[in-house]
Formats: structure tokens, C-alpha cells, sequence
């Protein structure tokens, strides 16, 4: 018996011993590995200002520099953290869809919008018809563009439909490839977007203002102009060329509506009208169907048409802006988008001058006032970005203000000096007062 309880308790010491081992080898793992993600941590911290000269935004920085202006405005304080205005992430509108409730809220069954196609009786046959009657309606309500005339063709985004249209406009025999070009400042994606195929049909030729090649081009015309919100029109003035108009920012809250637009080529995108980024829809209105039927021959072979999930939703959005307001333009309801949206942009206009000012470093472009015939309100332009340019003997203003923790896209990007630099106005209310404030108590 004794032998027993002997092997018993040796063995039972074995099994503790072999338990504590374990126990000690996973406890330096866990530690060792908790050490190395914290290293890593710092790591990506400490390099979070390093700006991309080829990325549209600067990566791995938005949930920290979010997280950390929120904590400051709650704390009331500037805790230091990295505020990235890189890029037009148009979370400000987040609050008003938020008080919207379930008046966008879209339910789709499963076995609902299974197949590819929406209608095959239409051009665009991906083009799903609540989509399409909603951008019309939309388009009637604000005045800013002339929709009846024109052939819809519905795209991922408004840069699935920059692409469509390069392909579609560039002839697939020429001995050479159709020039691109845009006045700058011209938005900094235009060059990386048109070169990134590498294609043999068009190539990105720059500056329209010094573009003097006496053969046929695409002239890109954006207005309102991103990134300075300037009104635009073509600058190059020969016979073959052939125009695009990007109106992504002609709407009532970034500046007045003036005229119908009523131009062969037309794009907008919901993630600025509407602030739906997320969903990834942009439409064309084009005037001539041999160049909107090649325009969805290359979303066919590109992504063999688009999300019908994606344009039921934007579909809901847009009747929901058009539904709040009446046939003249008058709101319906004390929650009407543009309303909204105006009011916003004209408060975080008014508070980014009164801290430049206070500056006393930076300056701003000035804009004429106009009245908008939507709203029929005399302001002037309130656009999603702000073009600021850095005074005196500040060369490189991307990095003077990225030493301040606050990220932004320089002028080089645009085409023009590194003076200037882009900063967004569409992110949330804590980043963006956090900014401000900052921005404020920047002095020589």
C-alpha cells in the first residue's frame, strides 16, 4: 500500500511539474508576444506622419486620430493625438442620417436581386430602375443638372465611371494614346487613376493651362474644382478635343446652384451628395448612347455590372432628400438634408477663418457671393475642402502642419507649389473642432 501511494503522489508530482512548466512557457509567450505587439504599436505610431505621395489617404491612421479627438472634445482638451484631413471621408453627415431613423432603411429578402440583370431592354442593363427614377427626381428637385436628355450608366463609384469614360472616348485604332488633362490645381487621384492601367489607348498629359499638342485629348473639367472649390470651366479651346465634366460637389450645401448643368458628360457620386461613401455608387448622365453603350461594355467586362444591393439603398437615399422638399425647392419638413448640410458647412466655414485668423500663418481663398436658385439664398462657396496656403517663409506647409500632428495633402500632389496643402471638411464634428482649435494656437 505504501508503494502505491508512493508511485501515487510522485505521480501526481510529475503532472503539477509538467502543469507549472506549461504554464511558465505560455505565460513568456503571451507576455513576449503582448511586448512585440506594443513595440509594434509604438512603431506604427511613431510613423503615422510619413505621408504617401501615391495614396489617396494615409493608411492605419483614421481609428486612432478619430478615437483621439473624440476623447479630447469630450475631456475638453487637445490631447495631442493625429488629426487626418487627408482624405473626404463624409462621416459629418453620419448625425443627420442617424435622426433620419428607418425612413432609408432598406430590407431585401433573400432571394430577392439574384440575377445579373436589372433590365435587358435598357442600355445600361445593370441600371437598376428605382436607382435611375430616384437620380432623375433628385436632379428636377435641386436644378443642378439636366437629366431627361441624357443616357444614365451607373458605376462603383464615380472612379469605375472615370475609367468607363477614358475607355469610351479614346479611339481603339489612334497611333498613339489620347492625351488626359486638367487645369491645376486638378484633383490628385486624376493622374494616378488614369495611369494606373497602363493603358495604350489615353495617358495622363497634365497641366491643361500647358497643354499645347495639337492632337485630340480629353480635357477633365471639375467644378466645383477639387481640391480649391473654384467654379471651372474647359481651358483648353481646340477643335478635337472632347470635355468631361466631374460635378461630384455641385450641390446646394458645398455652393449656390446657378444653372442646370447640361453637359455631354456628366458625373456624380452619392459619397458627396448624400455622404454615402460606404455604399460606392456614382452615375453618368451622358448625352451620346454610342459612348454611354461603351461606358457599360467596360463596367460589363470590368465587374460585369453593379451591386444592386448598393443602388436599392442609394436609390432609398436619394427619394428620401427629393421627398423632403417640394416642387419649388421649399422643405417640407424641418429635417431636409441640404438644410442641413448648408447650415453645417457654413458653421465650420466661419469657425476654420476665425482660426486662421487667429493664426496669423495661413490664409484661405476668397469666393464671390451668388445666389443659389435652389435654396434662393445669396452666400458664397462653402466647399468640402479647404485650400490653405502657408505665408511667409514656410516652403513645404504639408509638413510644417504635419509637426503639429494634423495630416493633410500638399499642393505637389495637385499639380501646383508646396504651399498649399488640402484639408478635408467632411469628417466629424469632435475631429474637426479639435482641428480648429489647434490650428488656432499654431504661431511663429
Amino acid at each position: 500500500m505504501g508503494k502505491v501511494s508512493a508511485a501515487f503522489s510522485l505521480k501526481h508530482v510529475l503532472v503539477l511539474s509538467l502543469a507549472l512548466n506549461v504554464g511558465l512557457i505560455l505565460r513568456f509567450l503571451h507576455e513576449g508576444g503582448a511586448k512585440n505587439l506594443e513595440k509594434e504599436n509604438r512603431d506604427t505610431a511613431a510613423g503615422a506622419g510619413a505621408v504617401m505621395a501615391s495614396k489617396e489617404a494615409h493608411a492605419g491612421m483614421t481609428s486612432s486620430s478619430s478615437a483621439g479627438a473624440a476623447e479630447a472634445v469630450a475631456g475638453g482638451g487637445d490631447d495631442g493625438s493625429v488629426i487626418n484631413l487627408d482624405h473626404g471621408d463624409p462621416t459629418m453627415y453620419e448625425r443627420f442620417w442617424q435622426q433620419m431613423g428607418d425612413k432609408t432603411t432598406v430590407v431585401i429578402p433573400g432571394w430577392q436581386y439574384i440575377s445579373y440583370f436589372s433590365n435587358v431592354r435598357n442600355l445600361c442593363w445593370f441600371l437598376e430602375p428605382e436607382f435611375a427614377n430616384a437620380v432623375v427626381n433628385l436632379h428636377k428637385v435641386v436644378g443642378n443638372a439636366i437629366a431627361d436628355d441624357h443616357h444614365i450608366v451607373v458605376g462603383t463609384g464615380s472612379t469605375q465611371l472615370f475609367q468607363a469614360v477614358l475607355y469610351a472616348l479614346s479611339p481603339a485604332d489612334s497611333s498613339e494614346p489620347m492625351s488626359v488633362v486638367s487645369a491645376a490645381p486638378y484633383y490628385s487621384s486624376y493622374p494616378l487613376q488614369t495611369d494606373y492601367l497602363k493603358s495604350g489607348l489615353y495617358k495622363w498629359a497634365g497641366d491643361a493651362y500647358k497643354f499645347s499638342k495639337d492632337t485630340p485629348y480629353i480635357e477633365l473639367v471639375t467644378s466645383p474644382n477639387n481640391p480649391d472649390g473654384s467654379t471651372r470651366q474647359a481651358v483648353v479651346n481646340q477643335s478635337e478635343g472632347i470635355r468631361l465634366h466631374d460635378l461630384a460637389y455641385y450641390w446646394p450645401q458645398y455652393t449656390p446652384i446657378s444653372f442646370p448643368a447640361d453637359h455631354d458628360i456628366m458625373l456624380f457620386t452619392v459619397s458627396k451628395s448624400t455622404g454615402h461613401a460606404g455604399t460606392r455608387i456614382g452615375w453618368a448622365l451622358i448625352r451620346d448612347r454610342e459612348i454611354a453603350k461603351k461606358m457599360t461594355k467596360f463596367i460589363e467586362i470590368n465587374t460585369i455590372g453593379v451591386s444592386k444591393d448598393s443602388q436599392l439603398r442609394a436609390a432609398k437615399v436619394l427619394q428620401a432628400v427629393s421627398d423632403s422638399y417640394d416642387r419649388d425647392g421649399i422643405p417640407k419638413e424641418s429635417k431636409a438634408f441640404f438644410e442641413y448640410g448648408y447650415n453645417l458647412m457654413a458653421e465650420r466655414w466661419r469657425n476654420l477663418r476665425a482660426a486662421v485668423n487667429m493664426s496669423g500663418l495661413f490664409s484661405l481663398p476668397d469666393f464671390p457671393v451668388e445666389v443659389c436658385t435652389f435654396s434662393r439664398r445669396a452666400f458664397e462657396p462653402q466647399p468640402a475642402f479647404a485650400w490653405l496656403k502657408c505665408e511667409g517663409e514656410i516652403e513645404d506647409c504639408e509638413s510644417f502642419i504635419r509637426k503639429h500632428k494634423i495630416l493633410t495633402r500638399g499642393g505637389k500632389h495637385f499639380g501646383v507649389s508646396p504651399k498649399y496643402v488640402r484639408i478635408s471638411m467632411l469628417d466629424r464634428d469632435e475631429k474637426f473642432n479639435l482641428f480648429t482649435e489647434r490650428l488656432s494656437k499654431i504661431h511663429n
